[in-house]
Parts: structure tokens; C-alpha cells; sequence
């Protein structure tokens, strides 16, 4: 059986608390070392499930470009957990000239989705 809880980090800093892990319900927060992500600078918590060797989790918050969504699925491999994720966004901020003041877009669909995968390793 597999122990999700505890701290871990992706190959940027960012971090995966994961607070809670029986019956198999997943409970904790996410805190992004990027800088340039909506969620900089928040806690964001995040509600999901485990099963075997797989984990899903789905986090959603106000951040600095507005509302956003992230959803996290995984499979621990070695003590690492490889995990794909996708964001959502409705907005960006964006200027229309450097040196400009950057203002708040709303973007279509095929701008406002992202993937990408991370490895996050176990801290503690």
C-alpha cells in the first residue's frame, strides 16, 4: 500500500503537501515556485483520490490573473510520483508594449489551456 502523505517537490521548488490520505481521498495544498503563475505567492488546496499505484487531485483559486483551475494525475514510480497536469485559465495579463502597464485579457479556449509533466520527489 502506498503512503501519499507528506511533502513533495518538483524539479522547480514548487511543492505538494498531501495532509490526508485515508480511504483512499487525497486532501492537502500546492504552493508554485514560478513566479510568473497565477497561483504565486498563494496556498491553494487541492481535493482528489488515490488508488494502487495512481493519484488525481484538482485544486481552483482566484489568483493575480484571475480565476483558475489545475488538475494533477499521477503514478509513483521509484518513490517518485511522475505527474501530468492541466491548467485552466480564462485570463492572462498581458501589456501591449514593454514598458507599458500589463492589463488583465480575456483569451479563447485554445490560449487558456495548458499541460505539462512534472516529477515531484518526496521532501519528508
Amino acid at each position: 500500500m502506498v503512503s501519499w502523505k507528506g511533502t513533495w517537490r518538483n524539479q522547480y521548488g514548487s511543492v505538494v503537501i498531501i495532509e490526508d490520505d485515508s480511504d483512499g481521498m487525497i486532501r492537502g495544498v500546492f504552493r508554485t515556485a514560478l513566479p510568473d503563475s497565477s497561483f504565486s505567492g498563494m496556498v491553494v488546496p487541492f481535493y482528489g483520490a488515490a488508488h494502487g499505484d495512481v493519484i488525481g487531485f484538482t485544486s481552483a483559486a482566484s489568483g493575480k490573473a484571475g480565476p483558475a483551475a489545475v488538475s494533477y494525475t499521477g503514478i509513483i514510480r521509484d518513490g517518485k510520483i511522475e505527474m501530468l497536469w492541466h491548467t485552466v485559465a480564462g485570463q492572462v495579463l498581458s501589456a501591449e508594449a514593454e514598458g507599458e502597464p500589463a492589463k488583465l485579457t480575456t483569451v479563447g479556449a485554445w490560449r487558456a489551456f495548458g499541460t505539462s509533466l512534472d516529477t515531484f520527489e518526496r521532501i519528508d
